[in-house]
C-alpha cells in the first residue's frame, strides 16, 4: 500500500476523535464510520472505547454490525480498545451480549473495577519497543481466556490486556488518551501490510486474466 492508508474509526460513541488524531500522527488518513457505505472504503477499522452494550445495539440496529462482521471475516485489519476489545471477543463471562465475535477470546467486562477504580500504569509491550507504554485503564476489561491462535502482547497484574490474532489487535487500555503513538503505529503497519498483500493479489489476478 503506497501513501497514506485510510483508516476508519467507528464513530458511534467513545473517544473516536482522539483515535483519529493518533492515527493521523502516525501517517494515516481517517474517516468516521457510522454506515456500511463509509466502512466499505477503508483499509482498516478502529473500534474505540465506550459502552459495549450500546455499541452493539446501535451498530446492530443500523446494519453496520453485520457489515463489520463480514469485513473482519474477510481480513479487514481492526483495532479495538477497551469496549472495542469486548466487541471483538467471542463471548464474555457475563453471558449473552451482541458482539462482533471474531476473536477467539473470552472477556471479563469492568474487570479492573468501575469508573471510580480507573487508573494509569505502565504496561510492558515488547511488540512496540523496550519502553513500557502508558496504560490508561477506564472501567477496563481483561481477557480471561485466549485461544491458541491469539498472541498475548501484554499483561498487567497477571491478566491479559493486549493481544493480537491475525489482523485483529486489541488493548484493554486507551493508548489514544496518551501522547505515546506506538500502538497506533503498530496498527497502521498492519493496515499497510494488509494493503500490500491485497495489491499483490490484484496484480497476480490481473496477470492471470491477461495470460488467459
Amino acid at each position: 500500500m503506497i501513501g497514506r492508508p485510510c483508516v476508519g474509526v467507528l464513530a458511534v460513541q467513545g473517544a473516536f476523535v482522539e483515535h483519529e488524531e493518533a492515527l493521523r500522527d502516525v501517517g494515516a488518513d481517517t474517516v468516521q464510520v457510522r454506515t456500511s457505505a463509509e466502512l466499505a472504503g477503508v483499509g482498516g477499522l478502529v473500534i474505540p472505547g465506550g459502552e459495549s452494550s450500546t455499541l452493539g445495539l446501535v451498530a446492530g440496529e443500523s446494519g453496520l454490525l453485520d457489515a463489520i462482521r463480514t469485513a473482519v471475516a474477510d481480513g479487514l485489519p481492526v483495532f479495538g480498545t477497551c469496549a472495542g476489545l469486548i466487541m471483538l471477543a467471542r463471548t464474555t463471562t457475563a453471558g449473552a451480549q451482541t458482539l462482533i465475535g471474531a476473536m477467539d477470546t473470552v472477556v471479563r467486562r469492568n474487570a479492573f473495577g468501575r469508573q471510580v477504580a480507573s487508573f494509569e500504569a505502565p504496561v510492558d509491550m515488547d511488540e512496540v519497543g523496550d519502553e513500557p507504554v502508558p496504560g490508561v485503564f477506564i472501567r477496563a476489561p481483561w481477557i480471561e481466556q485466549a485461544g491458541p491462535d491469539v498472541t498475548v502482547l501484554a499483561t498487567y497484574d497477571g491478566h491479559i490486556v493486549a493481544a493480537r490474532q491475525g489482523a485483529m489487535l486489541v488493548t484493554a487500555f486507551h493508548p489514544e488518551l496518551t501522547d505515546d503513538r506506538r500502538v497506533h503505529a503498530l496498527f497502521v503497519d498492519m493496515v499497510r501490510a494488509h494493503g500490500a498483500e491485497a495489491d499483490k493479489a490484484n496484480i497476480a489476478g490481473g496477470s492471470a486474466r491477461v495470460r488467459a
